[in-house]
């Protein structure tokens, strides 16, 4: 047996076995209504915020739920059908929302190994459950009927193709990767957020927290979560209370997204 066919038979028995893609699809999720971005890792925030991208045309706020009101604490999934060719992945990303919460009778039930068969990739990996902590999402350009799939009962809309790059490099947390999602992420006035601040004093906010790795972790345990994440040497985990709106807008520029060690996901803030 090849040591590349040990490595795919390994990842696509796991939920967590692609923690470079799991990283990204977090991000592309909260991409809704387009269905071509693409991520690619990034050694540095510095070169993340270099990266100019076209003025969108329009900018639409989606729907969060069905009757309205915030996407914060809201559950959803992801099943990413992965392909491989000389050491770098790329994937399709399917995400449950706004289709439905991610029941987790079915979710729990799905077996990513026969999702690959069934679906001829050579890997499927199960992102989640996650739950939103921003409020709105503002989207560049229109809001289009994307392409959908159904998974154990789970439907999901194809959000993303997503180029992953190197999977070595991805696979580290507290490393940015760049997203061209042509988004604005809404935190409201009065909100909880919880930030990562690297040596440099760049900071990220979480945009979505995760129970891949600790099934128990709830947003009353975020607060204090500083003190059980292993924070590489000068970085510094905080909560805090906003007094003003924050507006993550990356409609023009790429998106500087990473993860903790305990797959919670953040974007950069943006300076506009």
């Amino acid at each position: 047996m090849t040591p590349r066919t040990t490595e795919r038979q390994s990842l696509a028995r796991g939920r967590l076995g692609l923690a470079a893609i799991v990283a990204v699809a977090g991000l592309l999720g909260a991409a809704c209504g387009s269905t071509n971005d693409e991520a690619t890792p990034r050694p540095s925030s510095t070169t993340l915020a270099a990266t100019t991208l076209a003025p969108p045309a329009t900018t639409s706020t989606l729907a969060t739920t069905a009757a309205g009101g915030s996407l914060r604490t809201k559950r959803y999934c992801e099943v990413l059908l992965v392909q491989l060719a000389d050491g770098n992945a790329t994937a399709d990303v399917y995400n449950s929302f706004p289709l439905n919460d991610c029941p987790d009778a079915l979710w729990t039930e799905l077996d990513a190994t026969a999702i690959a068969a069934s679906e001829g990739a050579p890997i499927a990996v199960l992102n989640g459950p996650r739950f939103w902590l921003m409020d709105r999402i503002e989207k560049a350009g229109d809001v289009t009927e994307l392409p959908k799939k159904d998974f154990g009962g789970i439907e999901m809309y194809r959000q993303a193709s997503v180029a992953i790059g190197s999977m070595a490099e991805a696979a580290t947390p507290y490393l940015p990767h760049e997203v061209d999602r042509a988004s604005v992420f809404v935190f409201d006035a009065g909100q909880t957020v919880y930030e990562l601040t690297d040596p440099e004093g760049t900071t990220y906010v979480m945009q979505t927290w995760s129970q891949q790795k600790d099934p128990t972790l709830d947003e009353a345990d975020l607060a204090d979560l500083g003190s059980r994440l292993q924070l590489p040497a000068g970085w510094a985990y905080r909560s805090r209370t906003l007094t003003e709106p924050l507006r993550i807008d990356t409609t023009t520029v790429a998106a500087a997204v990473l993860q903790d060690d305990l797959a919670n996901s953040y974007s950069q803030i943006t300076s506009r």
